[in-house]
């Protein structure tokens, strides 16, 4: 056998659910592996994910070994689904929930609300384009946005003010009680949507406030994600966690109101697997400002610095 199919093939056999994508689950360095991405942290939490662009030699085996030619491809028990366009055909039929032994989603339409200011400036916008609908997607970073196109049929469909709004399934799950309404401000005008189910935002942890936090037995659940060699070289002191691919799952598992403080070299990485917990419904996100560099600098001297 082609050695990287073999190496394929290993893989696919280690793990139920593979997605060979660009980027990882938590940070897609595509669209389209987006996509797939926010469909499967959904439903099957604990996937495999490859990362084809860390990867020349899968990158390009992969595309042979299911006849497949781009990226993204989902397998499941080792037997190739498809692309981006399949995987959420799938997922909004249903059908991806079957194959995945998910719960049948729930096909009932959100409430949502629009003002009458923001459906006039909807139907002015859509006046050249009578045979398009207007859909709306909110991703799973819960930003939200609109956009005018083919009515497929498959999509959940909510009505307010006259105006038919179309939605997946994942965007349905998330937008009853969304508000949209038109707004003018210094930076221009538009449409303006306000979500009640979106996480708070991630907010800022400076290391000094970490600190008291710890001396008074306060502080959040601390989560290194630097890599391993980097944790070795420069341990964290404070009692902690440590994400890695052993420990992602259980730390998902947690109970969405637990306070979680992301940590990393100088506060970037942090950021992006703290919007990854946001984007899975923790609602107190706190990101370590400056990271363990700040924390050596500021806090603690015994810390090494690197």
């Amino acid at each position: 056998m082609n050695p990287i199919h073999e190496r394929i093939s290993q893989l696919l056999s280690a793990h139920p659910v593979v997605l060979f994508m660009k980027g990882t689950p938590d940070q897609p360095r595509c669209g389209f592996s987006a996509k797939a991405a926010d469909v499967l942290n959904a439903l099957a939490p604990g996937y495999r994910g490859v990362d084809v662009l860390a990867d020349d030699e899968i990158r390009q085996g992969i595309k042979t070994f299911g006849n497949w030619p781009t990226i993204p491809q989902l397998y499941i028990n080792s037997e190739l689904v498809g692309g981006s366009d399949i995987i959420m055909q799938l997922y909004n039929t249903g059908e991806l929930h079957g194959l995945l032994g998910a719960t049948p989603p729930d096909r009932s339409a959100p409430l949502i609300h629009i003002t009458e200011i923001a459906a006039n400036a909807i139907r002015a916008g859509m006046a050249d384009e009578p045979n398009l609908g207007l859909h709306l997607r909110i991703d799973g970073r819960w930003q939200a946005n609109f956009q005018l196109a083919p009515i497929e049929g498959h999509e959940i469909c909510s009505e307010a003010a006259g105006i038919l709004v179309y939605m997946d399934l994942q965007t349905a799950s998330k937008a009853d009680g969304l508000r949209i309404d038109w707004v003018q401000n210094m930076q221009g005008e538009g449409l303006s949507i306000t979500n009640p189910n979106a996480p708070a935002v991630i907010q800022p942890l400076s290391v000094q406030t970490l600190s008291e936090q710890l001396r008074e037995g306060k502080a959040p659940m601390i989560i290194d994600v630097r890599p391993e060699h980097d944790r070795l070289r420069a341990p964290f002191p404070p009692p902690h966690r440590e994400l890695d691919a052993n420990s992602q799952q259980a730390l998902e598992a947690l109970a969405k109101s637990q306070p979680l403080a992301f940590l990393c070299h100088y506060g970037n990485s942090s950021r992006h697997a703290a919007e990854h917990f946001r984007s899975l419904g923790f609602t107190h996100v706190f990101n370590i400002e400056g990271g363990i560099d700040a924390y050596a600098r500021e806090i603690d001297s015994s810390v090494v610095r690197y």
